[in-house]
């Protein structure tokens, strides 16, 4: 960073402690620099220009590099004004280097500012949320129940993810095989972390709402929701996201928290308590082209913060995709990486062509589309969303239907240990729990499989 850039800052950190208006950024600047220069009217005034009303939003980084480029512009206007100047015998003591283009040699500063930013009114919509009041890393660490030292560690501000995972990683790692094939890594947060998250999701996101598309890890929706939105269409076209969770890196998760009010610091150790850096020992069943997103600090797929963080960060993905899917006389949702849009004949017609405007979209919003699950589904065919059948009404498959009230048949028959080829330890709970997901999804179908269910004679626990 070179030594101008250091001293914008400063002069940038000074600014914002002050209020907007002319006077007190130019006596602010004077404070500063303990001198009076002549090119510091224009340059305040160039600032004003620029940031408008919004002076405060903008982040000590911002204001330098407009401090920087203004200065540049201030040079050529001074030297249009030289000649006035001498004319009028004004002060003649300005650093010959300040006509040089395209920088002003900036003198040192006299005094560095030590006080916080001044913080503008938030918009209506964000004093709405009532989300908790933060200004500084201390009170961050307060809100927490715990202290800036320890905060900082939580956050792994300054180390570098070790190769194997170790007692002093924030996270527990595990593989699940996914229901389509393959492996997904589930990356844990151990109790402390878990608990800060915890407190983050419940009282800073649970209150940000997502997108109207978005339908996963939503109150009140589900995959069946989700699912019957495309009930009984001509055409239904079905898209995976690709690493979702992973595409998301720290930096989209630090805007994020400063959209939401925070100032850049707070922003910034909140994203980091809510991302990961998976240790190279944890990824070796992972082939090597795919564990890019995992070694750089992201979203992690078993954080409690995750798919609340996930649902935000693709609230501008949502707004384009629902605009494009409206255009064509379409519907449009999302379940986590779960892409579907359904209509008649227009979206039919434009279905050749209509896949790859989407994957543009999700590159340009930061996300890629796994074209190889690309699935354009019409009436002729079964049309299935999230394993739910919706060609005319939500249904689960016929031969899904079929083995379950083959298994709840033979168990009232011969018990339930005679079904329970796999040895599983909870299996009442187990076809329970199936029973319950057919009756969330077909009510008809479910209450006769509760009846089968009801009609097992299960041994006491």
């Amino acid at each position: 960073m070179s030594n101008d850039h250091l001293i914008a800052l400063a002069l940038a950190d000074t600014m914002l402690a002050r209020d907007a208006k002319l006077d007190t950024l130019i006596e602010a600047a004077n404070w500063a620099f303990d001198a009076t220069l002549p090119w510091v009217p224009a340059m305040c005034a160039g600032l004003l220009e620029r940031t408008g009303d919004h002076f405060h939003h903008f982040s000590r980084h911002e204001l330098a590099e407009t401090i920087l480029t203004l200065l540049g512009r201030c040079a050529d206007d001074n030297e249009d004004d030289e000649d006035e100047a001498e004319d009028e015998n004004e002060d003649e003591s300005i650093d010959e280097d300040f006509t040089e283009f395209p920088w002003i040699k900036l003198p040192p500063i006299r005094r560095y500012c030590t006080e916080l930013p001044l913080r503008p009114e938030p918009p209506a919509w964000l004093a709405a949320l009532a989300l908790p009041d933060i200004p500084t890393v201390g009170d961050l660490a307060r809100w927490l129940y715990t202290n800036p030292t320890e905060i900082g560690w939580f956050a792994d501000q300054w180390r570098v993810a070790s190769e194997p995972p170790t007692r002093l990683q924030h996270y527990h790692y595990r593989w699940v095989e996914k229901r389509s094939g393959g492996r997904r890594l589930i990356e844990i947060p151990k109790e402390r972390l878990r608990e800060m998250q915890q407190k983050i999701l419940r009282q800073i996101l649970d209150r940000v709402p997502a997108h109207a598309a978005a339908h996963g890890f939503q109150r009140g929706r589900s995959c069946v929701t989700h699912a019957t939105l495309h009930s009984g269409q001509r055409v239904v076209i079905r898209m995976d996201l690709k690493d979702f969770f992973p595409s998301i890196p720290a930096t989209r998760l630090k805007a994020l928290f400063a959209k939401l009010g925070y100032s850049e610091t707070v922003a910034a150790i909140l994203a980091r308590l809510c991302v990961n850096r998976t240790p190279a020992g944890a990824l070796r069943e992972l082939p090597w082209a795919e564990r890019q997103p995992f070694r750089t600090p992201h979203l992690p797929q078993g954080s409690p913060c995750s798919p609340a963080l996930a649902n935000l960060c693709a609230y501008r993905l949502d707004i384009r995709l629902d605009t494009l899917a409206q255009a064509l006389g379409a519907t449009y949702s999302r379940y986590a990486d779960d892409l579907v849009f359904s209509g008649g004949h227009e979206l039919e017609r434009a279905s050749d062509r209509f896949h790859v405007q989407v994957a543009a979209i999700a590159l340009e919003e930061g996300f890629r589309v796994n074209t190889r699950k690309t699935r354009v589904m019409r009436a002729g065919v079964r049309q299935q969303v999230t394993g739910i059948v919706i060609n005319r009404h939500p249904n689960i498959a016929r031969n899904e239907f079929d083995n379950l009230k083959a298994a709840l048949t033979n168990c009232a028959r011969h018990g339930p240990q005679s079904q329970n080829r796999h040895g599983r330890q909870n299996y009442r709970d187990y076809l329970g729990g199936k029973v319950a997901y057919a009756t969330m999804v077909n009510p008809a179908r479910g209450a006769k499989l509760q009846r089968l269910y009801d009609a097992i004679a299960w041994q006491p626990d």
